[in-house]
């Protein structure tokens, strides 16, 4: 996982491979893993190497072309590293009109009423709107 920002008294990281996401699915109860593979996938397949590279530096760019391709997956960790809420954002955090942002809580709990001023600081961090009408995708009566 990557640093990302403070949210004090917690940590945004971002989840950078598929076994991350994997743990973060089993942590929040969600199914976060799934949609990091996918798009995951999706990005590494269109990755095109430069020609003149040889066939042994193909992959040089990928793991670069793969972040910045595909949405970002965040977590936000207390100090004991238990994982609190998970977002998912546009690629490289950057705004994207086109690009539904997604934030839930464990079993896609609603997590902006523990963790508002955190998903603020996110918000802060990459200059977006990360309001919970837009982000939050479930509707719990």
């Amino acid at each position: 996982m990557q640093y990302v920002c403070d949210a004090d008294p917690f940590t945004w990281f971002r989840i950078e491979t598929p076994g991350e996401a994997g743990l973060e699915s089993q942590m929040m109860d969600h199914a976060v893993e799934r949609y990091f593979k996918q798009t995951h996938e999706q990005a590494t397949r269109s990755y095109v190497p430069p020609a003149s590279a040889a066939a042994f530096e193909q992959s040089i760019g990928l793991k670069g072309y793969v972040q910045k391709t595909m949405p970002m997956f965040l977590t936000l960790r207390d100090g004991d590293g238990t994982a609190l809420v998970t977002a998912m954002l546009p690629p490289a955090g950057q705004k994207d009109a086109g690009f539904r942002p997604i934030i839930v809580g464990r079993s896609n709990s609603d997590p902006y009423p523990v963790y508002g001023d955190a998903i603020r600081a996110l918000a802060a961090h990459f200059g977006l709107a990360l309001d919970r009408d837009r982000c939050f995708p479930y509707r719990r009566g």
